[in-house]
Order: structure tokens, then sequence, then C-alpha cells
């Protein structure tokens, strides 16, 4: 692995504002006090819980997907998909 890939700079550039928007938002719903800039006085836990927020936000749906028998055709199988949506 070479050392300039930095897996914290976004994908795209100017996406920079609106994700330290969102990060703000998510620090205001879960009551963490942050600053712009340098954050590096905040707990383990308020830092964890702001992008514990931020992940809960982007991750809404969740889908699982399996094969299974058919249950009315003996020797046949059948894709059985779940959805499971989020709702805060």
């Amino acid at each position: 692995m070479s050392s300039s890939n930095n897996s914290n700079q976004p994908v795209v550039p100017s996406a920079r504002e609106a994700l330290n928007k969102f990060k703000m938002e998510a620090a205001q719903e879960v009551g963490v006090n942050l600053k712009q800039g340098y954050n590096g006085d905040l707990t383990s836990r308020e830092a964890g819980s702001v992008g514990g927020q931020m992940v809960k936000k982007m991750s809404t749906v969740r889908t699982a997907k399996y094969i299974r028998a058919d249950r009315t055709a003996i020797g046949h199988e059948i894709e059985v998909r779940y959805i499971a949506a989020i709702t805060v």
C-alpha cells in the first residue's frame, strides 16, 4: 500500500464542505459541542457518538438475500430477499 493512498480524503474534493456540515448536524443531534477546525478536546465517547450518528443516518436501509429450497416445487430453489428500513 502506498503512502499517497489516504482514505480520509473525500473522493470528490468539493464534498468536504458538505461532509463538515453533515458532521456538525450529527453532533448537534447527539448533543456534542463541535467547533470549526480541531476538536482534539473531545472524549472518545463524544467523537464516537458523532461518527455513529453519521453512519446511522447514511445506512438506513438493510437488505439480506439468500437462496433456499422452494417449498412448493420439490428440487427447485428460490431467492429470498428481506429489506428493512430503520426509521428515526
